[in-house]
C-alpha cells in the first residue's frame, strides 16, 4: 500500500489491520536505516585521528563532540521507534495518549513515532512555553 492509498481509505478504517501493517513496515524500515546510520557513525568515531598538530586535534575533538550529539539524538529516535512498535503490538498505536482520539494518518506519515494528536501537542507546547516564560 502507498501513502496515497492509505490516506484515501475511509475514516471508519482507521488503524485496521492493513493500516497497522503499513506502519509496522514503515517503522521497521526507518529503524533499519537508522541503525545502519548509527553503526556507520560509530565506526567513523573510532577512526577519528586525535594526534598531530594542536589545531588538528582541536578540530577533531570538535567534530567528535558534534558526532556524539548527533548519535545521541539518533539513539533517542531509535528508542521512540521501538516504543511505537510496542504500541503497535498492544494495538495502542495511532491513538493520542492524552485524549484517546485518533492521531491521524497524515500526522503519522510525517511523524510515525507521534504519541499525541496535533491539538494535544499544541497544548503541550503552550504549557511548555508558559513554564519557560514564568
Amino acid at each position: 500500500m502507498t501513502s496515497e492509498e492509505l490516506l484515501a481509505q475511509p475514516a471508519a478504517d482507521y488503524m485496521n489491520e492493513v493500516q497497522r501493517e503499513f506502519f509496522r513496515r514503515l517503522l521497521l524500515t526507518q529503524r533499519g536505516d537508522l541503525q545502519r546510520l548509527i553503526d556507520e557513525q560509530v565506526e567513523d568515531l573510532r577512526g577519528l585521528d586525535t594526534h598531530g598538530d594542536p589545531a588538528d586535534v582541536g578540530n577533531a575533538e570538535r567534530e567528535r563532540q558534534w558526532q556524539l550529539r548527533q548519535l545521541e539524538r539518533e539513539k533517542k529516535l531509535l528508542d521512540k521507534i521501538d516504543e511505537a512498535m510496542e504500541r503497535l503490538a498492544r494495538d495502542d498505536y495511532g491513538w493520542c495518549e492524552e485524549t484517546g482520539e485518533p492521531i491521524g494518518l497524515a500526522r503519522l506519515l510525517l511523524r510515525p513515532t507521534a504519541t499525541l494528536s496535533v491539538e494535544a501537542k499544541e497544548r503541550q507546547e503552550q504549557r511548555e512555553r508558559h513554564l519557560q516564560s514564568s
